[in-house]
């Protein structure tokens, strides 16, 4: 006669073995979905710096590229690209261009005019916002906000902080909103900054 009993003493160690081994595949894989899940939020919630705040809210910005380049013509970069990128995208510089008629590192904001020099004529060269020599409160930083007359260094910080929260002045009367900034000191640093 067949002995259950025999077959069950003999062969339960396997099925033990095998209840266990789907038992750690099973929480393996939702340790792994647990796991992607944290990395995931984490990498959401990363706080952003303040640069990366003020071009995430200006993706593309259009220069207007003239003088000795092959292409002259308005042409679309992504925001925090430089002079450099403009000339390029305009075909480069042409063979009587003298390239120290512009700054190749400058950082472009909306609605430059970049113009590039040929030798011997220097009345024109540069961008605009070099040839006005004005504080581009967008981008300045507190050094550079203090060589505004009237600005010390808590109004400097002020704006800055400003600016890193309520995204990019728009108007120069946008810097009124900033604590310590009045008409009087608008009025005295109005001809000196640039927006945008």
């Amino acid at each position: 006669m067949f002995d259950y009993m025999y077959w069950i003493k003999k062969y339960a160690w396997m099925a033990i073995a095998f209840a266990v081994a789907i038992w750690m595949l099973v929480g393996e894989e939702e340790k792994k979905e647990d796991d992607f899940a944290v990395s995931y939020s984490l990498e959401e919630a990363s706080p952003q710096t303040p640069e990366s705040k003020i071009l995430a809210e200006q993706e593309n910005i259009v220069v207007d590229v003239k003088g000795a380049v092959i292409k002259p013509g308005v042409y679309e970069l992504s925001a925090g690209s430089r002079v450099a990128d403009a000339i390029q995208l305009a075909g480069g510089m042409r063979k009587e261009a003298d390239p120290t008629s512009v700054n190749l590192a400058q950082r472009l904001i909306d609605e430059m005019m970049i113009i590039v020099n040929s030798y011997g004529n220097t009345e024109q060269g540069g961008s605009e916002s070099v040839k006005n020599d004005k504080i581009r409160i967008n981008y300045a930083d507190v050094n550079e906000i203090q060589q505004l007359d009237g600005i010390g260094e808590s109004k400097a910080k002020a704006i800055v902080q400003h600016r890193e929260e309520n995204g990019m002045f728009q108007t120069m009367d946008d810097l009124l909103d900033v604590s310590g900034i009045g008409e009087k000191t608008l009025e005295n640093i109005g001809d000196s900054i640039q927006i945008p």
